[in-house]
């Protein structure tokens, strides 16, 4: 039976820190999967595995959350889908700005906070001193990548990144 949430909802944020930090640092010729990481992991910890089980650090704990994610969906389980993608600091602003003015009875999705830029929310704001001048353009792109991850019904709360 698959399960019932995204891979990457499932994953701490410290883990998927360290595994977008592997998936970036992997060569060419490497697989982008959990046994690669759980390799990678391993070896940077500088550890044999039983030792690592037993130590209690952060580190060891990221450690055992793969390689339980490892038990679940194996080792071949692409590392991507468990990278969770937060919203930058720029565009978790101009989504706090909608939220602010947006009836609190619905939710606000990607989409919508797409069409407001594309409807003219970016120079709104840019008076309003909530977004910079050239910022604009790579919101939109980043927003772009959100909604093609995660869909543009896809509540804003999912991906705001909290600070």
């Amino acid at each position: 039976m698959p399960p019932l949430t995204e891979p990457d909802a499932r994953v701490s944020e410290e883990l998927s820190e360290v595994l977008e930090a592997i998936l970036d640092d992997l060569g060419e010729d490497e697989e982008a999967t959990l046994g690669t990481a759980l390799q990678r992991l391993k070896a940077a910890l500088g550890a044999p595995e039983r030792e690592l089980d037993r130590r209690a650090g952060s580190e060891e704990s990221v450690y055992a959350e793969l390689q339980a994610l490892v038990e679940e969906f194996g080792e071949d389980a692409p590392l991507e889908d468990f990278v969770t993608v937060k919203a930058s600091a720029e565009l978790s602003e101009l989504i706090e700005a909608l939220l602010d003015e947006a009836d609190e009875e619905t939710g606000l999705t990607l989409g919508e906070v797409r069409a407001a830029l594309e409807h003219g929310l970016g120079p709104r704001l840019e008076a309003h001193g909530v977004l910079e001048s050239d910022a604009e353009q790579a919101i939109a792109a980043e927003l772009d990548a959100l909604i093609e991850r995660y869909g543009a019904d896809t509540e804003v709360e999912e991906v705001l990144r909290f600070e």
